[in-house]
């Protein structure tokens, strides 16, 4: 199961949210390139950078300095979302390294927008479902939209998505513990691999979460948690590759 930190940006500095609210953010540092190189150099296998401006006005917003994360990061795979409403912002973004782009709120809104991107981009396109009590939430994070979230994930996954992201923004950037009997129960109902996301506080959760990677559980987002010290990077990923060696 991979360990993927992420890299928050907002106003080109890396940010945290408490439950995607804009206005309740703590900055974690001024210069992103500079995280990127440190998780870099933990040994992380995937970064996961979010535009949260982006997120907000629908279009790219910290474009170049995404640019320069991904110049920084070597070999190491990027998954980048926010504001990515158009094949144009994706094309771009392809452009200049990323591996991955996630599509949120455009894929609940216009989900023929997803079957057309996997066809143009097979495999490099990976929907962002953020969720709470089952139902899907949009523009980040603001409204809640009527969409089940079950069955919004299995059309995406027919459409040919890479993966889904499953974010719980009932606990995003709360470190109160990943929601594991929600996130195990809606991968299971999946061919997908899906990704966690939201509330990792503690090596517990990696812990929890690797238990149940047999549902199709197949990586974990993390945040605060890695930034405030309360998850070491390269143990969570040690614990993780323990699992993944048990017979």
């Amino acid at each position: 199961m991979l360990i993927i930190p992420a890299i928050d940006l907002k106003n080109g500095k890396c940010v945290r949210l408490k439950q995607g609210d804009m206005e309740q953010e703590t900055v974690f540092s001024e210069n992103p390139v500079e995280v990127v190189k440190r998780w870099r150099d933990e040994g992380a296998r995937r970064l996961h950078i979010v535009d949260l401006d982006g997120a907000i006005k629908g279009r790219p917003v910290n474009h170049e300095v995404i640019s320069e994360m991904v110049l920084s990061c070597g070999d190491i795979p990027i998954q980048v979302g926010g504001g990515i409403r158009d094949e144009e912002t994706i094309q771009g973004y392809l452009d200049i390294g990323v591996s991955l782009v996630i599509l949120g709120t455009k894929a609940v809104t216009s989900p023929h927008f997803v079957s057309d991107a996997c066809l143009e981009f097979p495999n490099h396109i990976i929907v962002g479902l953020d969720v709470r009590e089952g139902k899907v939430a949009t523009d980040g994070w603001s409204k809640l939209s009527r969409h089940d979230a079950l069955d919004i994930a299995k059309g995406f996954e027919s459409d040919g998505v890479n993966s889904i992201i499953f974010t719980d923004i009932g606990r995003d950037g709360m470190l109160s513990g990943v929601n594991v009997e929600a996130t195990a129960k809606f991968a299971s109902e999946l061919a997908v691999p899906v990704i966690a996301s939201g509330g990792v506080s503690s090596l517990n959760d990696i812990k929890s979460l690797c238990a149940v990677s047999s549902e199709g559980v197949a990586g974990v987002v993390v945040g605060r948690a890695i930034y405030e010290g309360k998850v070491s990077l390269a143990e969570a990923q040690s614990v993780a590759n323990e699992y993944a060696e048990q017979p």
